[in-house]
């Protein structure tokens, strides 16, 4: 198969436009595919200054460009280079502004501004980072949502994903020998989701984990016998609490976070009044 080249030109930092080719690409299988990145292109002189670029390796173009004459200036040289060009942004913002009934501002780089949402999720990472693996567990409650879960189950990484879309998150490891401490069991505020994997996938990820640290690998951390007793010590601890748990062992982190994160929206509508007025104390 030849090396597709793929543009991707955008006005503002370029990630979301990464991320819908990204998901694109994930339908295709191992497609060879060089990427050319091209963000912050907001003048016609910007804009001329890769065209050879374009040029030299043809191929597809995606972007995003609100400015009019940036934009068409973009269309008519791949017009002239014979290079398919997709808008991948129009065909939403046509249906928004129709459902809304009012037009797109078409000012790069929105999705960016410095709002109440990026402060949110600015401090939701710095939250974060600061109750990781059980650390500062007087702080819980102000946490959205609490992790618990055994060594190497993703509470890490799936707590850092859920941060970056502004979820407070802590996690928790559990340990047979050192039982987590008495104020998970009474949290009101946070949603506390237990983390599970199958044991044999589990022994696997550990193995690795100690490899990669040049460490021995015949411990009880990679019993098998032991793993088994520690997820089934988690699973009935997380029966008992009547927690929802998560079973990570063929989800990836995204879609670990995406399933949490449907669990804590399900909750807040649960909890909000169908008249909308507050609820009685």
């Amino acid at each position: 198969m030849n090396t597709m080249h793929l543009h991707l030109v955008s006005d503002s930092t370029g990630e979301t436009l990464e991320m819908i080719a990204k998901a694109a690409l994930a339908q295709f299988d191992n497609p060879e595919v060089t990427r050319h990145f091209w963000p912050m292109v907001r003048s016609r002189q910007h804009l001329d200054r890769i065209v050879p670029d374009l040029a030299g390796n043809p191929g597809l173009v995606l972007f995003t460009l609100v400015n009019p004459e940036t934009r068409a200036r973009l269309e008519e040289h791949c017009r002239q280079l014979a290079l398919p060009a997709v808008p991948v942004l129009d065909a939403v913002t046509a249906a928004l502004e129709s459902q809304l009934g009012e037009e797109a501002h078409g000012k790069p780089g929105r999705q960016h501004l410095m709002d109440e949402a990026y402060f949110k999720r600015v401090e939701a990472i710095q939250f974060t980072i600061a109750h990781d693996d059980g650390v500062g567990w007087e702080n819980w409650e102000q946490a959205d949502i609490v992790l618990a879960g055994v060594s190497r189950s993703s509470k890490t990484p799936t707590s850092i994903y859920l941060a970056n879309r502004g979820y407070k998150t802590a996690n928790i490891p559990i340990v047979i020998e050192s039982p987590p401490p008495k104020a998970l069991f009474g949290l009101r505020n946070p949603l506390v989701v237990g983390l599970t994997t199958a044991p044999e996938r589990l022994v696997q990820i550990r193995r690795n984990r100690l490899l990669s640290l040049n460490e021995g690998t015949e411990t009880s951390y990679v019993d098998n016998e032991r793993v088994h007793q520690e997820v089934q010590y988690a699973r009935r601890m997380f029966a008992d609490n009547g927690w929802p748990v998560i079973d990570v062992t063929r989800r990836s982190i995204e879609e670990s976070a995406a399933a949490i994160i449907r669990l804590a929206q399900e909750r807040t509508r649960r909890d909000q009044p169908v008249d909308g007025t507050a609820k009685p104390i």
